[in-house]
């Protein structure tokens, strides 16, 4: 990078061992800085004082959170007659409410009262709306501090959500920093903290605390030290839907260090083959769990189901099908027509020469992760929400190359979030 790109500020990068089970491994020839953090923290020159990275990662969130406090502030007084299909859904008319809404309501019953032992029904016997689809990570953490600290549920979940929130924007940063220039990294984490969706960062949902075990869990993937990923991963499975997507990134990362011939140590055959077996094994355990608890042998399952048949009435699931299946409700032929256009659009984006950037290890884990959503999930108005694990993406070139790019980047996200607020948490659910 040029020097007057960084201005008054100046990035010092200090040297690390770059031993092969350190170095990110490449898909094409893009940029990479070839360090890996360590334990010393990077740091940045401000009028000649060094500042850690850290301490302005941390500083740039916390003002991300005051201007997202401010856009839902101003959403909920724009709408205290409830004129709009609000986000009060459950909740009370109070500011703290409006944080605490939709499905907050249902970790807060999770803490409460903990998951059904028998599930509800309707008239025709279907399995009903219920907790079992929410996963007890994020709940489990904010019963602890309401233990610990006698709070409410709905300040304990916020309290939770902004907390791991900056955890998340620290690694993210880490992960990117081990891939990218050190500008570059430093604002894709900057504009993940005020990103459209930065706003659920400090909501009483479960995405900050998931977003967090995922980037740690992708840090040591980066670094091949699998073993030490998996209890990050587990959290991770039960947190939130997506973890599976780290298991079949770091399978394809193999294949690909084999297909490029890399040399690849036979510790760590064993201990990707390892990491593999138990997030994969971990991540069938909450149906197993719910069906043994209630008795009915396909409980998770049914459960998610009951919120397709708001759309389709009665439904069973097949991989690879959901979003044909809504798109061809609604726009009928032309539906598959535009799923297939769309897989075409992304395959080709995930094979140009500017993506290859990324790397093997970030490149795997967003196919992977990609291909997740498009096999199971539905994609409904939460399908926006379900792309935050993709935010290692924000530190392409392409975003901050540049001054101008970087104020573009950063104005855009700043515009686009109080419109993700008004449609995504007060107009639908999100």
């Amino acid at each position: 990078m040029h020097p007057r790109e960084y201005m008054a500020v100046s990035t010092y990068f200090p040297r690390f061992p770059t031993s092969g089970a350190f170095v990110t491994s490449d898909v094409g020839t893009g940029h990479s800085t070839g360090a890996v953090v360590g334990s010393r923290l990077l740091s940045m020159t401000f009028r000649g004082r060094p500042v850690p990275v850290t301490v302005v990662l941390l500083l740039g969130y916390a003002l991300s959170r005051m201007l997202s406090t401010a856009f839902l502030a101003l959403a909920w007084l724009a709408s205290p007659s409830g004129a709009w299909s609000t986000a009060y859904f459950h909740g009370g008319k109070d500011f703290v409410s409006f944080l605490t809404s939709w499905d907050t309501r249902w970790y807060e019953q999770i803490v409460l009262h903990g998951y059904p032992t028998a599930l509800p029904l309707n008239a025709a016997g279907d399995v009903t709306y219920n907790s079992w689809a929410f996963l007890p990570g994020f709940p489990a953490f904010a019963r602890a501090l309401m233990v610990v600290t006698g709070l409410p549920f709905e300040a304990a979940g916020i309290t939770v959500s902004v907390l791991f929130g900056a955890a998340a924007t620290v690694m993210l940063h880490r992960i990117l920093v081990q891939r990218f220039a050190p500008t570059q990294a430093l604002w894709g984490a900057v504009l993940f903290a005020f990103g459209p969706l930065s706003f659920l960062l400090q909501l009483a949902y479960a995405e900050s605390t998931f977003l967090f075990f995922l980037f740690v869990s992708i840090w040591f993937m980066q670094r091949r030290r699998y073993l030490a990923m998996i209890p990050f991963a587990l959290v991770a499975c039960f947190t939130h839907p997506g973890a599976l997507a780290l298991a079949a990134a770091i399978g394809v990362q193999g294949l690909h260090r084999v297909w490029r011939r890399h040399p690849v140590p036979h510790r760590e055959w064993i201990s990707g083959l390892t990491a593999i077996l138990v997030i994969a094994v971990a991540t069938t355990l909450w149906p197993v769990l719910a069906s043994a608890v209630t008795g009915h042998p396909s409980a998770y399952f049914d459960t998610e189901l009951a919120w397709w048949r708001a759309y389709f009435g009665p439904v069973i699931f097949i991989p690879f099908s959901p979003f044909f299946l809504l798109y061809g409700h609604l726009w009928g032929v032309w539906g598959p027509v535009a799923v297939l256009t769309v897989m075409a659009a992304v395959a080709y984006w995930l094979t140009r020469r500017s993506t290859r950037v990324y790397g093997a290890d970030l490149w795997t884990f967003a196919a992977s992760y990609i291909t997740y959503l498009f096999a199971v999930f539905l994609p409904t108005q939460s399908l926006i929400r379900m792309l935050l694990p993709l935010s290692p993406l924000l530190g392409h070139p392409g975003l901050s190359r540049t001054r101008r790019r970087r104020f573009i980047s950063l104005l855009v996200s700043i515009v686009l979030q109080p419109i993700a607020i008004i449609v995504l948490w007060v107009i639908y659910p999100p």
